[in-house]
C-alpha cells in the first residue's frame, strides 16, 4: 500500500500549522514552560517531546528533545522526527523557523515512513493523519515515491506465503508494470525446462499447482520527455531479487523455530521490486531489466535431493550438499540470463545466509561488488541518506571450498566458516565478467521496533542503492 499521500504537504501560508521546535536545553525554554515541563513530566532529556497548550488549551507548538546541538550529521537524520506522528494528536504541522538546518527531504522519509502499518489482516485500519507541512523547495513527489518502495517492500515481506507465492510475485509485477508502461513476460512451470532455466525449475518443481516455479522479467524504458520515443542507448541496469516465497529447507527440512520467518524468503524480490518501482516512478534515465526467479521450496516425493547434481543456464553443474541452500540456485539462473544482455549494471537482492547476519547483525546489508567505482558511489550514498550498509570482500582463498568431488562446484561450502563470502563467490561464477555487479545479502526484517521503522518487513540498502546508481551513471 502506498504511504498516506496527505501525511506531507507543501508549504501554503493560509495554513495554519504547529511548528516543530528542537532543543537540547530545557533552560533555553520560557520559564512558564519549563515549568509545564516539569508539570508534564519531562526532564529534557534526549527523546522527550513536550506539547505546548495555549490559553485556550489547543496546541500550540512542540519540542523535541535531541541528544546534542543540530549539527549537519543530526540534521539529516530522517528518524530524527520519526517518532511524533505516533505521540502527536492529528493535525497539520511544520518545522520552527529557529530549526531551518534541518534537511526536510530527509526528515519528511521517515515522518512518511512513520505513518507506515501493516493492517491487511485487522479488522481496524490506522485512522493517525499528522501532516508535515515542507518549504517549497523541498520535492515532495521524491519524498513520496522513495517512502512507497520502502512500504512495498514491507508490504510484500510482511505478507504470509499463503498469500505471496510465485503466483502472487508475478501478479504484483504485471500491476508494476502496467502502472510504468513496462512489458512484462513470464516462464512458467515445465516451460523453465524448455527454455533452459534448470536449477530454477529443480527448487520449484515440488510445490503444489497453483505455485509452480517461474522466471519474472519486466522491461521498462523512460520516454523521452519530447517526442516520447525510448532510447535504446541509455545504459543497461539489471535488477534481480531471489523470490523464494517460502522456503522450508526442502529435504534438508528447517526445524520449526526456523521456518517461522520463511515467509520473508522471498524479501530480496521484495527489494528488487520495490527499487524498480522507485526508478521507474522518478523516470531515471536507464534501460531497466528486473529478473524474478519465484519459488516454492517445498517437501514432495519429487523434491530434489541431497547428493544430486543439477545443470544450470550456464553449464555449470552443481552438487547439491544442502537443499537449504536453495536461494543460490535460482539466482545463479537469473543472474546468468540478466548477464547475456551485457547490462552495465547488475545488482541482486537476497536473504542469501545467516552467516550474514552472524557477521553483522540485522541492520547492516553484507554487499559485494566486483567495481571499485561502484563501491564508491554505494558508500558515498549509504552515508547521505543514512542506509547502511557494509561491504564483504570477495576473498578468492575460499573459493576451492566450493569444489565437488562429482560435479563442477557444490552449492555449499565445505566448512562452517566465511558462508556469506563464500556464498557470494558462488554467485559470481555466474555473472560472466559483469562489469559492475552488485550483491547484496540482507536481513529484509526488523525483529524489533524504532521510530519509522515498526517490526517487521525493511528495506535495507535500497534507497542507497537508487542513490549510488544515479551517481554510477551520472544522472
Amino acid at each position: 500500500m502506498p504511504i498516506q499521500p496527505n501525511c506531507l504537504c507543501a508549504f501554503d501560508p493560509d495554513i495554519q500549522a504547529t511548528a516543530i521546535h528542537l532543543t537540547n536545553d530545557l533552560n533555553s525554554l520560557a520559564l512558564q514552560e519549563r515549568t509545564w515541563a516539569t508539570a508534564s513530566g519531562v526532564t529534557g532529556k534526549a527523546g522527550d517531546i513536550l506539547l505546548i497548550p495555549s490559553a485556550e488549551g489547543a496546541l500550540q507548538k512542540v519540542y523535541v528533545f535531541t541528544q546534542d546541538t543540530l549539527d549537519e550529521h543530526t540534521a539529516k537524520d530522517p528518524w530524527l522526527l520519526a517518532g511524533l506522528p505516533s505521540k502527536l494528536p492529528n493535525g497539520i504541522y511544520t518545522i520552527a523557523q529557529d530549526t531551518q538546518k534541518i534537511n526536510q527531504e530527509h526528515i519528511a522519509l521517515g515522518w512518511a515512513l512513520a505513518h507506515y502499518n501493516f493492517d491487511r489482516y485487522k479488522s481496524q485500519a490506522s485512522s493517525k493523519d499528522c501532516t508535515l507541512m515542507l518549504d517549497q523547495h523541498t520535492n515532495i513527489k521524491a519524498i513520496r515515491n522513495s517512502a512507497d518502495a520502502v512500504a512495498t517492500v514491507r508490504d510484500l515481506v510482511n505478507t504470509p506465503a499463503e498469500d505471496m507465492g510465485p503466483a502472487d510475485l508475478q501478479d504484483i509485477i504485471e500491476a508494476l508494470a502496467e502502472q510504468h508502461n513496462a512489458q512484462v513476460s513470464t516462464i512458467v512451470g515445465e516451460d523453465l525446462l524448455d527454455e533452459n532455466f534448470p536449477a530454477i525449475h529443480a527448487v520449484g518443481r515440488a510445490a503444489e499447482h497453483g505455485r509452480e516455479p517461474r522466471l519474472i522479467e519486466l522491461n521498462w524504458q523512460p520516454l523521452a520527455a519530447n517526442d516520447g520515443i525510448n532510447n535504446p542507448n541509455l545504459p543497461k541496469l539489471t535488477l534481480i531479487g531471489k523470490g523464494i516465497c517460502f522456503d522450508t529447507g526442502g529435504l534438508d527440512l528447517k526445524p520449526s523455530s526456523a521456518m517461522l520467518l520463511m515467509k520473508k524468503d522471498m524479501g530480496g524480490a521484495a527489494h528488487a521490486i520495490g527499487l524498480a518501482g522507485l526508478i521507474m516512478a522518478q523516470g531515471l534515465g536507464v534501460n531497466l531489466r528486473l529478473l524474478v526467479p519465484a519459488a516454492e521450496n517445498a517437501v514432495a516425493g519429487n523434491a530434489f535431493r541431497p547428493g544430486d547434481v543439477l545443470p544450470t543456464r550456464q553449464g555449470i553443474s552443481v552438487e547439491v550438499g544442502n537443499t537449504d541452500a536453495e536461494g543460490r540456485l535460482v539466482l545463479c539462473d537469473a543472474l546468468t540470463y540478466g548477464s547475456e544482455e551485457n547490462p552495465d549494471l547488475m545488482i541482486d537482492f537476497a536473504t542469501l545466509t545467516g552467516a550474514a547476519r552472524v557477521a553483522l547483525g540485522p541492520d547492516l546489508p553484507a554487499t559485494y561488488t566486483n567495481n571499485e567505482t561502484m563501491w564508491n558511489a554505494l558508500e558515498a550514498a549509504s552515508r547521505f541518506v543514512r542506509d547502511p550498509l557494509w561491504r564483504m570482500p570477495l576473498w578468492d582463498g575460499y573459493e576451492n571450498d566450493l569444489s565437488s568431488d562429482i560435479a563442477d562446484i557444490n552449492n555449499i561450502s565445505a566448512g562452517p566458516f566465511a558462508g556469506s563470502i563464500t556464498a557470494a563467490l558462488y554467485l559470481r561464477k555466474f555473472i560472466n565478467d559483469t562489469p559492475a555487479w552488485v550483491h547484496f545479502d540482507t536481513f529484509a526484517w526488523s525483529p524489533k521496533a524504532k521510530a519509522g521503522r515498526p517490526k517487521g518487513g525493511e528495506a535495507q540498502g535500497l534507497r542507497a542503492a537508487y542513490h549510488a546508481i544515479q551517481k554510477y551513471f551520472g544522472i
